[in-house]
């Protein structure tokens, strides 16, 4: 979805930018080709990315790098025009087995965006206890089967790999999961990364943050790829958006409270050019909002 993101954004020349999630800088050259005098600030934790996108957007002078998680934006930027999230992990974490993220390819269970953080997947998967591993399985993969994969795990450790972890994972389903369209592992994968890179946690404090950093008209725009994240923005875009009057007491028609925020959109998904292009765009969702709607109309 990069164009329709760089259109929610709405980039004014001289605007000041934040790319919460770099990658590999896909978004943010499209940010930076709009930019004049303006600034681009990017965010990740994967120093590998910040180093590939250092290249990628070599003939940029006007974008500032910053390895961080995007939840401590005010400790880096006072004022933006615009923010933008992409949930997503990107294609390199997925396809390098060594990072430990993927199901498909052996490695080490690490999971870690950050490599200076102490915890990694191999500690969450051997030295949880049974009954935190089920709640983490149930809450971030909304894994059905939570209570007999954690058991199953704890049953066989140590596991050390990435495909070591499947086996033992396809131990635990009963055939007609296995014989399903999809990997099987896919939500317990999905469950740990979350919780060893604490991503729920990451973006809520982020969201409490954008409210004092966006400047009037300012837009912050989010892409997600599944739905404990999208959940959590669409609540509080809500928010946002909404205000909450008592319906039994009459008020003037000048006196109507109008929300601070407009949604630019109801969440959209990507197409079908989009998600044959990437498939792995199938579960995205992209949501915006404006900030100042109703004082300026």
């Amino acid at each position: 979805m990069p164009e329709k993101a760089i259109e929610m954004l709405n980039v004014k020349e001289d605007g000041i930018y934040v790319d919460g999630t770099l990658g590999r800088g896909g978004h943010s050259r499209r940010i930076l080709e709009k930019l004049k005098t303006g600034r681009l600030y990017c965010f990740d934790l994967d120093e590998e990315a910040i180093e590939e996108s250092k290249e990628i957007l070599k003939d940029y002078d006007n974008v500032t790098f910053i390895h961080d998680n995007f939840k401590n934006i005010a400790d880096y930027v006072e004022h933006a025009d615009g923010i933008l999230l992409d949930l997503g992990v990107s294609s390199p974490q997925f396809d390098e087995g060594e990072r430990g993220f993927s199901y498909r390819y052996d490695g080490p269970l690490d999971m870690r965006m950050d490599k200076e953080n102490p915890l990694n997947a191999y500690d969450v998967v051997n030295d949880y206890p049974q009954e935190k591993l089920e709640k983490i399985l149930w809450e971030y993969g909304e894994e059905r089967f939570a209570r007999k994969i954690a058991a199953e795990i704890v049953k066989n450790r140590p596991i050390s790999t990435t495909l070591q972890l499947v086996d033992v994972i396809k131990k635990a389903l009963p055939a007609k999961v296995l014989n399903r369209k999809g990997h099987p592992a896919k939500q317990t994968f999905q469950a740990l990364r979350i919780e060893v890179n604490q991503e729920l946690e990451s973006l809520k404090a982020f969201l409490e943050e954008t409210d004092r950093i966006l400047n009037e008209d300012g837009r912050l725009v989010i892409i997600t790829f599944h739905s404990l994240e999208d959940r959590i923005v669409k609540q509080y875009f809500k928010k946002l958006t909404t205000i909450e009057d008592d319906k039994r007491i009459a008020v003037r028609p000048e006196d109507v409270k109008v929300a601070d925020y407009r949604l630019l959109n109801h969440g959209e998904k990507a197409s079908e050019e989009e998600i044959a292009m990437n498939h792995r765009s199938k579960s995205a969702i992209i949501r915006g909002v404006e900030k100042d709607y109703g004082k300026n109309r």
